[in-house]
């Protein structure tokens, strides 16, 4: 199994102090998150992307690319790539441009995107929004894999023979297909036999398992190797003590806080206890022992190689929040990486010699 750390670079005052830091301090922080998760040994660090409150994580090409000249190994994710509200060339040309300066470190998770805000700043409707992002995938991919394109777009010009520069570093770049709440990405990852990703952070199981199963059977309804399925999932939170009593308890405040916020902010509230957000939330909070267990009672339904946890303290002390994330490598993550199989794919570049033939399939819009 592999695992991520993860933000969203969320910039709203610390649940327990109330606390607004500047945005540049922000920032900083998101940089020293990346540090410290390659110093632990994670595989993967992941940003956001969000164009609305409370987000700082409407560039994360230019994020990741500062997080490339920081670190040498560690692999870089967007989560997600909003297709559906940006220009599929100019998405490449900045993709294909952090691609060189990280030396094929890249993944991209690709998804609709969230928020109603971010949808009236791209003048992008819900009714056309997976439209958009189904035709900006199609031709993002097809620019990464093609020199020259032509396609007969309905949301952008039309391309005729058109070369894209940089050519890629990667050939192609893998791309994971986010899936939260909606079948439409669940079917466009099956269609391309690609990786997809489950958020697995807002609800209990069922709904996520539900579409990972519809993911395995659009899969092999279109002939994919079976042995090739890929699932990535996140979870709700994260806090590994030496007991579970010692993680509930600091866990707590953070949770009451947080409970308090989106009642205020009229958000929808699912789980109402600390101790039913535990239980039946993908929340990584207990001891070693509770976290391993748990991350096997999801994979049993999910299948999943690939595991991200938050990367912000998210109101936690910062020493707390480190203490944490020591204790998943040293704990839970060994154990896990002995239990759990890796993705079906060498984890780092992909280079021509393993890169997919171009098909009709591929090159369709």
């Amino acid at each position: 199994m592999r695992f991520l750390a993860l933000t969203l670079i969320v910039h709203r005052p610390d649940p327990l102090t109330g606390v607004l830091v500047p945005t540049h301090d922000r920032f900083r922080e998101v940089l020293d998150s990346a540090l410290l998760a390659e110093e632990l040994g994670f595989d993967g660090f992941g940003v956001g992307e969000r164009h609305e409150r409370p987000f700082l994580s409407s560039s994360p090409t230019v994020v990741l690319s500062h997080i490339a000249a920081l670190t040498g190994r560690i692999r870089l994710f967007t989560a997600v790539t909003t297709l559906s509200l940006l220009d599929p060339v100019r998405a490449y040309e900045d993709y294909a441009t952090l691609d060189h300066l990280s030396e094929g470190r890249l993944d991209l998770i690709i998804g609709k995107g969230n928020g109603a805000a971010q949808r009236e700043l791209f003048d992008v409707t819900p009714e056309d929004q997976w439209e958009r992002n189904a035709e900006s995938y199609e031709v993002f991919r097809r620019i990464w894999r093609q020199d020259k394109v032509t396609a007969a777009t309905r949301f952008r010009p039309p391309l005729t023979d058109a070369e894209v520069w940089p050519r890629p570093y990667q050939r192609p770049v893998r791309i994971w297909h986010g899936s939260a709440t909606s079948r439409e990405s669940v079917d466009l990852a099956a269609r391309h036999g690609e990786p997809l990703f489950s958020a697995n952070v807002t609800h209990p199981i069922e709904p996520y398992a539900e579409l990972v199963r519809h993911y395995r059977e659009r899969w092999e309804h279109h002939g994919h190797d079976p042995a090739r399925i890929t699932v990535g999932a996140g979870t709700a939170g994260i806090l590994v003590a030496p007991t579970s009593q010692a993680a509930v308890a600091a866990y707590r405040p953070v949770f009451e806080a947080n409970l308090a916020y989106a009642r205020q902010s009229g958000l929808p509230v699912v789980f109402e206890t600390l101790e039913d957000h535990v239980a039946r939330s993908s929340a990584l909070i207990g001891s070693p022992q509770q976290v391993v267990e748990k991350v096997h009672r999801y994979h049993e339904q999910l299948g999943h190689t690939v595991l991200h946890v938050h990367a912000d303290a998210g109101g936690l002390p910062p020493a707390r929040h480190r203490a944490s994330l020591e204790l998943f490598q040293s704990a839970v993550a060994p154990v896990l990486r002995r239990e759990i199989p890796d993705p079906p794919f060498t984890w780092g570049p992909v280079l021509p010699a393993t890169a997919a033939p171009v098909t009709e399939e591929s090159t369709h819009v």
